[in-house]
């Protein structure tokens, strides 16, 4: 399906135009769409890690290519702002911030509003959604809370949950970091005792469970393997930019939860890509 390309935003009413990159785990994916359930998307999954720098100027300039859009035609650019691997925060936020400044025009000065989401927010969306589509329901029949669960190496888990209901989704607590074998305990403090594990009203989703399957075998709640996902970012980017939340390119940070006071080899060399990337952003429209 394509849409014919054009040079401004989106006019009052029309459907937005969103583009979402999400590398904070070694998978890398990326989704051009409205962010209206039926909408057209476009997506790209695939392998990232390190190697996520060189590889996704020219997949997202491929998919601008695939619907007729193009960059300055864009209301936002959406990304997963983290927790998760450093090297991948850094490279999205640095492309992003790129492509933001590559699109200036008289029109938009400051080039396209960026959205910055929480990784942990991008994966419960996702899991809602895998949710639905495995069991036939609709992943927000029942208000409940799905706490997100990512890997976060040496022996640790990045942990948020949030309330879901018909009108989305809502933090209850920010993220943080958490030992497998602490996990239970620091939920039972955080959630409401209306969502209490015991009640089965917990959905657990992530990519932890075989990781730290022994040390998460006595938690409560139903499971779900889960990644975050650009298309997670798509659909939530709507109402987030109605709430306010897009900030111009210089203000659009990661968010990563544990301090490290040194960069790896592979992490520097990230870095070096994602910088070459804003330089060549340009090239993108």
């Amino acid at each position: 399906m394509s849409v014919s390309p054009s040079t401004t935003p989106a006019a009052a009413g029309s459907p937005l135009r969103l583009l979402a990159l999400e590398t904070s785990t070694d998978t890398l994916s990326l989704a051009l769409g409205t962010g209206v359930a039926g909408g057209p998307v476009w997506q790209h999954t695939g392998p990232g890690g390190a190697q996520a720098s060189a590889t996704l100027l020219p997949l997202l300039h491929d998919l601008l290519t695939q619907a007729g859009w193009t960059l300055q035609s864009l209301d936002a650019l959406v990304f997963g702002r983290g927790p998760g691997s450093f090297t991948g925060l850094r490279t999205a936020c640095a492309v992003a911030q790129g492509l933001a400044y590559g699109a200036q025009n008289p029109v938009r000065p400051g080039g396209i509003p960026v959205l910055a989401v929480d990784t942990l927010l991008a994966l419960a969306e996702a899991a809602l959604n895998q949710d639905a589509a495995s069991t036939g329901a609709s992943p927000r029949a029942d208000a409940g809370v799905v706490v997100a669960l990512l890997d976060a190496r040496m022996n640790e888990l990045y942990v948020a949950p949030y309330a879901f209901s018909p009108q989305g989704l809502r933090e209850l607590a920010p993220p943080r970091l958490c030992a497998p074998q602490q996990l239970g305990a620091y939920l039972a403090q955080s959630l409401p005792a209306e969502a209490a594990l015991a009640q089965g009203a917990c959905l657990l989703a992530g990519n932890v469970f075989d990781t730290y399957a022994e040390r998460l075998a006595d938690l409560p709640g139903r499971r779900i393997s889960a990644l975050p996902s650009a298309a997670a970012l798509l659909r939530l980017a709507p109402g987030l930019l109605a709430a306010g939340a897009a900030v111009a390119a210089q203000d659009a940070l990661p968010l990563y939860v544990r301090d490290k006071v040194a960069q790896t080899t592979a992490e520097r060399d990230a870095l070096r890509l994602a910088s070459a990337a804003t330089t060549a952003a340009t090239t993108v429209a």
